[in-house]
């Protein structure tokens, strides 16, 4: 839940600037963009958020501040994204604005053309290592293309931000511009209901295990992970979100037998997919180091377990080995082997280890948190002021 804070005094008596913010999802689940429409209107600005609109994307909240979906012929390819920059051009062009603010490469380029015509300041906020995504990496045209986009506009940038200090570093080292981290942790939930393990028709002593992800790819250890729930008994693993793996892995637990194991449940608003996770024993991160953006990556769901006092069973990256080592909230799976995976999680359900990691993540959310992470971008706003 989004607490929405009044401007300070100083803005009572000026007219509200405007920011443009796009992204190039369907808004819906992008809880950092949401997050960063309300760290500016906190700044005073008045806000029109800007993405697209697919067949299976869910109604918007109510927000206090625009959100404007478009809808493209093309849903891939370079078509795709050269007819989404096209109507993100135009529309930037012929809109009033005082501030561009361009989440990822993809919408870079329309942003940066405008900024530069209009003479308004950019922010371009880097989700990831966009040139080294697992897609791109398996087609060098396309990266070759996406990096000399990135390379060109880049170093031309003077408010530039990232998810972390590992991404932030390689691409100030990379192109010479300072990039700061900003992580993405979400506030802390206001109120939170926890769905109960009847309510899914599970004993209170079976064990749930969640997975969530809004992008459940290749090499995001999902696959390994349901081959493994064949060697783990008295447990329930529920799978949330969506993803180009979704189907696939609907498939693989059907063939395995594990239909009674297993529950896929679709992408869903943010509080009501905490109250699923908020029932569960044991959160899963366990993405592949086979790319650089996803070694360096720090996952959404990490912050969401933690918050939700979930323990967290986690592949060794760096970003992630940090927090849970730190704040003694999990610990990790050393090889994606389905086995391995299956008794590292039978030795955590019903430890003394996994209380622990339990009790610990209720001091860890007091500092993990929005509420801290945006006085970064704050900051910065006030900088540029």
């Amino acid at each position: 839940m989004f607490i929405f804070k009044p401007v300070s005094s100083r803005f009572l008596f000026t007219k509200p600037r405007i920011a443009v913010v796009s992204v190039i999802n369907d808004l819906a689940t992008d809880h950092r963009v949401q997050k960063t429409c309300f760290v500016l209107l906190e700044a005073g600005y008045e806000v029109v958020l800007h993405g697209r609109v697919l067949k299976n994307s869910i109604p918007l909240p109510n927000w206090p501040f625009k959100a404007r979906r478009v809808r493209l012929l093309f849903n891939k390819g370079p078509l795709f994204y050269l007819f989404y920059n096209l109507r993100l051009f135009f529309f930037l062009l012929f809109s009033k604005s005082e501030l561009l603010y361009a989440n990822d490469l993809d919408t870079l380029p329309a942003n940066y053309l405008v900024a530069r015509l209009k003479k308004v300041p950019l922010i371009y906020d880097s989700h990831e290592l966009f040139c080294d995504v697992p897609e791109l990496l398996k087609t060098p045209l396309k990266r070759k293309i996406w990096q000399r986009v990135e390379s060109y506009i880049v170093p031309k940038l003077k408010f530039c931000i990232t998810v972390n200090e590992s991404i932030a570093g390689i691409f100030t080292r990379k192109y010479g511009v300072p990039f700061l981290s900003v992580r993405n942790i979400p506030s802390k939930p206001q109120t939170l209901k926890s769905k109960s393990k009847t309510e899914l028709g599970l004993s209170e002593f079976t064990y749930v295990l969640i997975l969530q992800g809004a992008g459940l790819n290749m090499d995001r250890g999902a696959e390994e992970l349901i081959q493994s729930m064949q060697f783990i008994e008295n447990t329930v693993l529920l799978i949330i979100g969506s993803g180009d793996k979704w189907d696939e892995m609907k498939a693989l637990s059907h063939s395995l037998l594990l239909d009674k194991k297993i529950r896929f449940i679709p992408k869903l608003p943010r509080m009501e997919l905490l109250e699923y996770t908020s029932m569960a024993d044991l959160g899963l991160s366990l993405d592949k180091n086979t790319n650089p953006n996803y070694y360096y990556s720090l996952p959404n769901k990490v912050f969401d377990y933690i918050h939700c006092g979930v323990p967290v069973l986690a592949s060794r990256l760096p970003e992630i080995e940090a927090i849970l080592t730190q704040y003694g909230v999990g610990t990790f799976i050393d090889t994606h082997e389905p086995r391995h995976i299956a008794e590292k999680i039978n030795q955590l359900l019903g430890s003394k280890e996994l209380e622990t990691y339990r009790v610990n993540t209720s001091k860890a959310k007091e500092v993990l948190s929005w509420e801290f992470e945006k006085q970064k971008l704050k900051d910065l706003l006030n900088d540029m002021a």
